[in-house]
């Protein structure tokens, strides 16, 4: 049975206030409300907001150590000196690692090499491994992106061998900023750079906007790498807001019309070659294939194994289409087979959590020494999303064991996990979600510590879903005049969420069915109880409900709009997030 879910509806505008901006921008009062949501009340906010534009970019050089980043790229290319361009493992790194691969090549440095730390032998961030391999090639500059900035002693050891870093983070500092030739990181105290949200791949592309503002070069040569700042946006769900936005909206214009061979690829093999891609494309398809490749070992053409991670940048900076085919098809192997071990893996966690652990039950932690490193966050979040409880998923590496944890809205799992830090080898993370290590024989006892902290400071209300409703609306309000103003709101994301809406009284109009491969989702034609034409409805894991919806009862539904190309007509449909039947 589906969880009961609670429906909240938002704090709504000012009835005059939406009316208002509703005739000074000619569009539906229902979404002036979302507007003003938004903190949007004026003609002027809501161009900025409706027309992103490219002028709307910060000022790159107001990053703290971006004069110094730029002038030790261009001492490196004035000498021809061996740069390598460094990057975490996941899709934010490695379209980082590929955006300043390819934008030192485009102006004219081809002494490079790049490098993407093993997840299972290095873990994350920047490794003494990858410094003795730059050591080894004769590397005198390294480009370290989405991470570097708590990596002071890696820095250290670097420049006992003379080699140079400039770092490229987003994440939150330490007590102390690397002594590095720069630090790019607009989370640092002393940097007044306006907006703080950017994603490690976006940190590089202001590194490469800057360079070519201070060395005369047309901003075409940073827009064409757009399209890996938008995927690195999507994937890495920073906030969809200020300059991200406008980032997120010329990156998603790229990938439409002229993407790098390699994404091309990849949309060809996600089926999405003849559609518009949205943030949700990202997030669903594209992003989780690129991510796939750095959960997973692979073989090289060589017969070496190597950090997976590397695939995805030898598909992102390819030449030719016939090894972007090639790595293309490489990483949607890695993604299949990932998604077979997440999809067993999460069937043996769920058999622990029904086997130890009653409804009264607050969090769940399990452990199986023998679940691959890679997946454990992945499997995390389904367990959330099966039991909706703070979950740690557990196994062994390297002798130690480690793994991930996520939460749910409200609770600050971060703080439950430093509670355990005593018992700990190391940890690291955020609210939502976070990364831990420990020696074997303390498992017991964080286990303990860690629910019993869950059972004291998790509130009630904090374990039954919750779906924020934007505002209600009739059917027949979705229009074209509706649907394109709605589109404009695009790009959705963190900060700007796809509105949520709320209709009750409606039936399916007769021609409703299960659909999927295990018939779990269904499929319907809504209409409203006495009028309106049917609109054309999906719900996902929602084939519980089939006997009441498929009998014409009644029912409430909160969904958000999308629009469904097929056979080359575009028609909306509702995407339901929940069904609330009336009796």
């Amino acid at each position: 049975m589906l969880t009961e879910k609670r429906w909240i509806l938002k704090p709504q505008a000012d009835f005059e206030d939406t009316q208002a901006l509703s005739r000074i921008l000619g569009i539906p009062a229902v979404l002036s409300n979302l507007l003003i949501q938004r903190g949007i009340v004026s003609k002027e906010q809501a161009d900025r907001f409706f027309n992103p534009q490219l002028s709307q970019l910060h000022d790159p050089f107001l990053m703290k150590d971006m004069d110094r980043a730029v002038a030790r790229i261009r001492q490196a290319m004035e000498k021809n000196q061996k740069i390598l361009v460094y990057g975490d493992y996941d899709v934010d790194g490695t379209t980082a690692v590929a955006l300043m691969y390819s934008f030192l090549e485009l102006v004219g440095h081809n002494n490079l090499l790049f490098y993407i730390p093993d997840r299972y032998s290095e873990g994350y961030g920047i490794s003494l491994k990858g410094i003795d391999y730059a050591r080894e090639n004769g590397v005198s500059l390294i480009i370290a992106l989405d991470c570097g900035i708590k990596a002071t002693d890696k820095i250290e050891y670097a420049s006992l061998y003379g080699i140079d870093f400039i770092i490229c983070d987003h994440h939150l500092p330490g007590e102390s900023i690397p002594r590095a030739v720069a630090v790019l990181d607009s989370k640092r105290s002393d940097c007044n750079y306006p907006f703080k949200e950017l994603s490690g791949c976006g940190v590089g592309f202001k590194l490469a906007q800057a360079y070519c503002l201070r060395y005369g070069l047309p901003f075409s040569t940073v827009e064409q790498l757009l399209d890996f700042v938008v995927v690195s946006i999507a994937s890495d769900i920073v906030p969809v807001v200020d300059e991200n936005r406008v980032l997120a909206h010329y990156g998603l214009l790229r990938l439409n019309s002229n993407p790098c061979k390699g994404l091309r690829s990849i949309i060809k093999i996600c089926g999405l070659e003849k559609h518009r891609i949205t943030i949700d494309d990202i997030v669903f398809k594209i992003g989780p294939r690129i991510n796939a490749a750095g959960r997973m070992e692979n073989e090289t053409e060589e017969g070496q194994r190597v950090s997976g991670g590397n695939n995805a940048v030898r598909l992102l900076i390819s030449k030719t289409d016939e090894r972007a085919v090639k790595y293309g098809t490489i990483i949607d192997t890695c993604n299949t087979d990932r998604k077979e071990i997440d999809r067993t893996i999460t069937q043996e966690a769920s058999r622990i959590v029904e086997q130890n652990t009653g409804p009264d039950k607050k969090c769940t932690v399990v452990y199986n020494p023998k679940w691959i490193k890679g997946v454990v966050g992945i499997v995390a979040s389904r367990l959330i999303e099966r039991y909706f409880r703070p979950t740690v998923v557990l196994t062994m590496s390297n002798g130690l064991i480690t793994g991930s944890a996520r939460s749910v809205p409200g609770f600050d799992l971060y703080q439950a996990i430093e509670s355990c830090a005593d018992l700990l080898e190391n940890f690291g993370g955020h609210t939502y979600a976070a990364g831990l290590t420990m020696k074997p024989e303390n498992l017991e006892a964080f286990k303990q510590r860690f629910e019993r902290y869950v059972d004291e400071h998790i509130e009630p209300d904090m374990l039954i879903p919750q779906i924020d409703i934007d505002a209600m609306l009739s059917l027949d309000e979705i229009d074209p005049h509706f649907r394109e103003v709605l589109c404009r709101f695009q790009p959705f994301g963190p900060g700007n969420s796809a509105p949520v809406f709320r209709t009750d009284n409606v039936c399916d109009y007769g021609h409703g069915r299960r659909v999927g491969n295990n018939l779990e989702h269904l499929k319907m034609d809504i209409v409203l109880r006495d009028r309106s034409q049917p609109i054309s409805a999906i719900a996902f894991g929602q084939a519980s409900h089939a006997p009441h919806v498929l009998s014409k009862g009644l029912f409430d539904i909160c969904y958000v709009v999308v629009e469904n190309s097929y056979r080359g007509e575009v028609k909306p449909q509702l995407r339901i997030k929940d069904i609330k039947i009336r009796h």
